[in-house]
């Protein structure tokens, strides 16, 4: 009976259609600044090209965009080879993505997760679990995507000896018996801290059933010490129980945009990595616009040289006519332009191909942020990062009111300016910037609307939390201090009444408002006088006037022919502290209009005046 069923398993499994063994997509996960791009920044090493370090060149230390490197066999092999006892593996090599560190990109890793076959979860060995690494495990979990843990730093435990590129058993029966203590120590607090959600967690070499628990490699990322241990049961695992997946390599072709770059020579090109299919030039492609699906042809296809990292390779790239998955490449073809990063690019090769890629492609370009009536407007670069904002916004209960992709614009200045509440006249912007128009009427200060833009999304919130802090402590003060607000008048024809000491004129409001004890100035910024008295055409005393009042105002200072004349036109001069308080308060657009006015005129000769 059992030699029945086990024919019968091989023959209903020579059935199923084949195809070759595709490399494993590696994911790499965990907290900011634990090592994950170190680990791959010494992978790289490993190759015969060596290539500048990810970590030099990313915003903040921080990968902020999905990145693939290449790792071929024959330095797996070299590498693992002390491992391996003479085997080698049958994978033709391991391909990393290196995603965002920040609790924030929820979106972008989970996409990174369910695109890889496996994961390696990188944990500071000394400080343990922190907030992304336990968002990590969330999303590992979701997607069901298997990992093995590096558990990293070992150099940071006082008194640990290392040798570059040592495996860590040799490493460890090097180490004297308090380091052993010292790192049993840190060792039993991380696997108590991953049982705590769930994780049956053990150090890869004491493990007799790898379905049972979870592997965890410790290694040193500055030292390359313990990494051949974690290369080798990352292909292991992966050869081992994912092969049915890596195999699954027929039928239409897809792949993960990574991003749209300009390149000389090339026009608009995007990245991506290939993770199913083969695809040839000339194929036709279905990817995924902002206002939906569109199709086009494989121009170009390019691979990065040797292990260079996609997003570094500069012009190592070598022109291919045929891939096949899984890989990193670079594609050139017509109407790239409104390509969204972070969606999947389907090869269509017949019509009811065309029909399916289209369909999914419409989902894949709806944004689904929840927005409100009222609230603050978002924009970024990817369809991921801006899911990734809108995610820490909520969670700091802040209501977006438009979400967006692609740089700032003078619409979405109009938009902002046109919130009711002042705290919600901001832009928060990822990875973007606003373009050459709006950033020099930013830079002037000549908009109502305040823009926060950053590639670090904590750095975005950290500020946005700074500016909404400084905004209300100015509202609170304009509540109990009188604010001198703009205003425009007209002297007005026919309406001397004193020539000085003080002079008495009949002045128009043009608009804004005007209090008693307020000074003007002239149109070219000169002082005229302080406000001493107003009154109404009946007589009655004032102590404000606003647009469309005429009234008699006594001014101090000025005499009638030598200062001021009939027809002449002031301002109401405002103290710099108040101007910078009033672009927080709610002020109509004439109003608004002769701020910018006065402020104009002061920064000619003083260019800090009202910042």
């Amino acid at each position: 009976m059992d030699n029945d069923a086990s024919s019968q398993d091989e023959e209903s499994s020579d059935d199923i259609p084949r195809g070759w063994m595709r490399q494993p997509i590696v994911s790499i996960l965990g907290h900011v600044d634990h090592g994950k791009t170190s680990i791959l920044d010494y992978i790289r090493s490993l190759g015969v090209e060596r290539q500048a370090s990810v970590m030099d060149r990313e915003a903040g230390g921080i990968t902020q965009h999905i990145g693939a490197t290449e790792v071929p066999a024959d330095v797996l092999n070299k590498t693992c080879a002390e491992l391996l006892g003479g085997k080698e593996f049958k994978s033709p090599g391991l391909l990393f993505i290196d995603t965002p560190g920040h609790q924030s990109f929820t979106s972008l890793r989970s996409r990174g997760g369910t695109l890889a076959d496996i994961a390696i979860l990188v944990v500071d060995v000394i400080e343990g679990l922190k907030p992304q690494t336990i968002e990590s495990l969330r999303i590992l979990k979701d997607s069901k995507t298997p990992f093995i843990i590096a558990a990293n730093k070992i150099d940071r435990i006082s008194g640990w000896h290392c040798e570059r590129g040592r495996a860590f058993m040799p490493a460890w029966q090097a180490q004297r018996r308090d380091i052993h203590d010292l790192f049993e120590k840190r060792y039993w607090k991380l696997i108590g801290q991953f049982s705590e959600y769930g994780f049956n967690v053990e150090r890869y070499d004491m493990i007799s059933d790898f379905t049972q628990s979870v592997a965890m490699v410790p290694c040193s990322a500055k030292e390359g010490e313990g990494l051949q241990d974690l290369l080798a049961i990352a292909v292991g695992l992966a050869e081992r129980f994912l092969e049915e997946r890596l195999v699954d390599t027929l039928g239409a072709a897809e792949a993960t945009v990574l991003e749209m770059k300009d390149e000389r020579g090339l026009g608009k090109t995007i990245d991506i990595i290939l993770n199913r299919g083969e695809l040839n030039i000339g194929d036709n492609i279905t990817l995924v616009s902002t206002s939906g699906p569109f199709t086009t042809h494989i121009k170009g296809m390019f691979r990065a040289k040797g292990m260079s990292e996609m997003r570094d390779a500069g012009d190592r790239w070598e022109s291919c006519d045929h891939a096949i998955a899984a890989c990193g490449l670079k594609i050139s073809a017509p109407g790239l332009e409104d390509v969204l990063a972070g969606t999947t690019m389907r090869q269509t090769r017949n019509a009811d191909e065309l029909a399916i890629a289209e369909q999914l492609a419409y989902k894949e370009a709806r944004i689904t942020v929840e927005l409100a009536e009222e609230g603050v407007l978002i924009k970024a670069d990817t369809i991921g990062g801006l899911e990734a904002l809108a995610f820490e916004l909520n969670k700091m209960e802040v209501p977006i009111r438009l979400a967006s992709i692609g740089s700032v614009n003078k619409k979405d200045i109009l938009n902002a300016e046109a919130a009711k509440d002042p705290l919600h006249r901001v832009i928060l912007g990822f990875a973007i910037s606003p373009n050459s128009e709006v950033a020099l009427r930013l830079d002037n200060d000549q908009t109502g609307a305040k823009f926060i833009g950053n590639d670090i999304i904590y750095q975005i919130l950290d500020r946005f939390e700074e500016w909404s802090e400084e905004t209300k402590r100015a509202l609170d003060e304009a509540h109990r201090e009188n604010l001198v607000y703009p205003a425009r008048l007209l002297y007005m024809k026919d309406h001397t009444f004193r020539n000085k000491s003080p002079a008495i004129v009949g002045m128009r409001i043009l608009g804004g408002r005007v209090h008693l004890g307020q000074r003007i100035m002239s149109l070219d910024g000169s002082a005229v006088g302080q406000i001493k008295s107003m009154r109404s055409t009946d007589g009655v005393e004032l102590k404000k006037a606003t647009q469309g009042d005429e009234v008699a105002m006594a001014i101090s200072g000025p005499t009638v022919g030598r200062h001021i004349d009939e027809l002449d036109e002031f301002l109401v001069d405002i103290p710099s502290s108040h101007a910078k308080r009033l672009r927080t308060v709610e002020l109509n657009t004439i109003e608004e209009e002769i701020l910018e006015e006065i402020t104009r005129i002061h920064r000619k000769n003083d260019h800090f005046w009202g910042r």
